[in-house]
Formats: structure tokens, C-alpha cells, sequence
């Protein structure tokens, strides 16, 4: 796939008119499309240029290594070649990243729930281990990540566990987290060294900010009560009625919070992850049988679907999606998730991507 540089210049000449014009000026919400389409152009003009050059590069040093008597000269461009190869890679999979279309929903703020599925303790371990997986990827990425609430296990690990993440592409790289997540290893009250599987599942969700005026739920449908938080957090919050668990009576979902100290707060934080759900549940109603096919290509999320499997004693992750392999699984505990993320997104947009319709690229 390739970029035809001249219309694209053309197409961002006509983004910035429009910037420009009163009616797109006067419209807030054409503005900020027309500025996110202006600024990714702008990014993808920019890598298409560069790539240019590179291919220029290359195809100079190789017609020079065929007609080049120098031996000099000739050294020279046989040990400048692969190097511009291996940039000239990199930026073509930059460039087909970029070419996957922003949607408004990336930057939404994802909430993911961590509960222990198959395994008893040793899962709930390695909910407590995913965790700190997905902490340290927040940190890496730049995003700010609150623990909304947590159900700890007797050796340290969580029965449940359930964060918030914002800041930029937040849901698009973390959306296709959801599903069962598969450990195999040598738990260490396993006194014969046998390898131990077990399961924990992960749903994401968009966060419902209170901003979202076309999504409401009536009072008269929620079932409200304090109760006491429970787990490590001092003595204050062990003895006082500040964690908060509402239910919303017509569908049975029910959602707790205790993050806070203050009730208020805990109330507040509690009402996004049920308008979460229950938007979850309004928007998988509104699909399509064309996302629905999609959605069955590279899976639905649903937690019955073992996404991804992690094996300790051959320090191995395999996302079974994409049938995609790492062997340096210590490093994606530590939070060096990107790779996988990024291939989900460009896989899940195939479709999309192979029919997007702009006129500057050329199959």
C-alpha cells in the first residue's frame, strides 16, 4: 500500500479551508472532526514523505552496489543498505498504523474488571499479577489509571479487581483485552513442581462520563445501599459505611465501589461502571450483521474466548487470536504490551482498512 503524496497535500489544502470557513468555525462539533481528520493527515503526510525518501535511498544504493567500481564506494552503500532496509520496515508498518482511521470512541476512558475465574488461589494471583501488568503498561503509555474497587484472596492476589485508565487511545489499545486470559505455571504451594493452569477473565468497557446526557438511567430503577469496605486500607475505612453497591433492578447488575472514603464518592464512581455496563449492553443490541461478522473474525471479547496464554516455565505468551508469539513473557509483565495491542487493532480494522475509500492510497 502506498500513499500518492500530491493528493494527500490536496486533501489537507481542503481541510484547512474549511478550518477556516464560518460554517465549520460556528459548528463546534464539525470543528473538532475536521481538526482530529486535519491532524492525523498531517502525521500520515509526514511518515509518507519520509518512507519516500527511504525508498529513494534504497533503490539509489542498490543500483550504485551494481554499477559501482570504487571499493570504497562500494563498501559504503553495501553496509548502509540494510540499515536503510530495517528503517524503511519500520516505517511502512508506521505508516499502515496510521492508515487504520481514528474513531471518536479511542481517547473514552476503559474501565477493565479483573475477576479469578478456574484455578482458586492461583488465579487470583494472577488477577493481582495482571494488575500490575496493566499499571505498568498505563505508565509506560502515559495514562492515568484509579482502582475503582477490590476484593482481595487470603495469599495476597484478587478475587476481582476493577480500574479505570484514561488519556490518548486509551480504548483503542486496550478494548480487545477483553476475554479469558490463561496462566500455566508452577504455583508456589505446589510442593511436586507441577504446572498449574488456570484462568482469570477481563471485560472492557467504555466509561460513561456524567457529560453523557443521552444516556440516563432513572432513579426509580436503581436499588442503592452503604455498606462497610472491606479488605486493607486502615482502620477508618474498615468501620464506616463508605463503600457503596448499587443494583440496577430491571437487568440484576450489580456494582460495588469502596475506593473512596467518602460515600459521595464512591456513589459517583460506582454510577460510571454500572452506565458502563449497561451501555455495553445498549450498544451490542445496535450491532450490525456486518460488525457482528467482524466481530466473530477476531473474536467477540466474551469471556468464555481463551484470548491469550501465559507460560512461565518457557517465559512464552501466545495471543491466540492473532497467533501471535512471544518468548520474553517477563518483559509483558512488566507492562510491554504495545506489540500485541497494535496488532489487535490492525487486525480487528482489516475489513475496514482494506476499503477505506481514500483517494491518496494506492493498492
Amino acid at each position: 500500500m502506498n500513499i500518492d503524496i500530491a493528493a494527500l497535500r490536496r486533501r489537507l489544502d481542503e481541510l484547512e479551508q474549511d478550518l477556516g470557513s464560518e460554517s465549520v468555525l460556528s459548528d463546534r462539533a464539525l470543528f473538532a472532526k475536521t481538526s482530529k481528520e486535519h491532524s492525523h493527515l498531517s502525521r500520515v503526510l509526514e511518515v509518507a514523505v519520509k518512507r519516500s525518501k527511504l525508498s529513494q535511498q534504497i533503490e539509489d544504493d542498490r543500483g550504485l552496489i551494481k554499477s559501482e567500481t570504487d571499493p570504497e564506494l562500494l563498501a559504503l552503500a553495501e553496509e548502509e543498505l540494510p540499515e536503510l532496509e530495517a528503517s524503511f520496515e519500520a516505517i511502512s508498518q508506521e505508516l499502515s498504523d496510521l492508515l487504520i482511521p481514528p474513531s471518536e470512541d479511542d481517547d473514552c476512558s476503559t474501565i477493565l474488571e479483573l475477576r479469578a475465574g478456574a484455578g482458586g488461589q492461583e488465579a487470583a494471583l494472577f488477577v493481582a499479577d495482571c494488575v500490575r501488568m496493566y499499571q505498568l503498561y498505563a505508565a509506560k503509555m502515559g495514562w492515568k489509571v484509579e482502582s475503582i474497587s477490590a476484593a482481595e484472596s487470603d495469599l495476597g492476589g484478587f478475587k476481582e479487581h476493577v480500574l479505570i485508565f484514561s488519556g490518548p487511545n486509551v480504548w483503542r489499545l486496550l478494548r480487545h483485552e477483553a476475554g479469558t486470559h490463561r496462566v500455566q505455571r508452577v504455583p508456589e504451594t505446589e510442593a511436586q513442581g507441577r504446572v498449574h493452569t488456570s484462568t482469570i477473565t477481563v471485560a472492557a468497557l467504555q466509561d460513561v462520563q456524567e457529560s453523557d446526557d443521552d444516556f440516563h438511567v432513572p432513579e426509580s430503577e436503581l436499588r442503592i445501599e452503604a455498606t462497610r469496605s472491606s479488605g486493607a486500607g486502615g482502620q477508618h475505612v474498615n468501620t464506616t459505611d463508605s463503600a457503596v453497591r448499587i443494583t440496577h433492578v430491571p437487568t440484576g447488575i450489580a456494582v460495588f465501589c469502596q475506593a473512596e472514603r467518602s460515600q459521595h464518592k464512591n456513589k459517583d464512581t460506582a454510577m460510571r461502571l454500572l452506565k458502563a455496563k449497561l451501555k455495553e449492553i445498549e450498544e451490542r443490541k445496535k450491532r450490525s450483521e456486518v460488525d457482528a461478522l467482524r466481530m466473530q473474525q477476531v473474536g467477540t471479547g466474551d469471556r468464555s474466548e481463551k484470548i491469550r496464554t501465559y507460560n512461565f516455565s518457557q517465559n512464552r505468551v501466545t495471543d491466540h487470536r492473532l497467533g501471535m508469539t512471544r518468548y520474553d513473557l517477563d518483559r509483558v509483565m512488566d507492562g510491554e504490551l504495545e506489540s500485541f495491542s497494535k496488532a489487535l487493532v490492525a487486525w480487528f480494522q482489516q475489513s475496514q482498512k482494506q476499503s477505506l475509500g481514500f483517494s491518496w492510497v494506492i493498492e
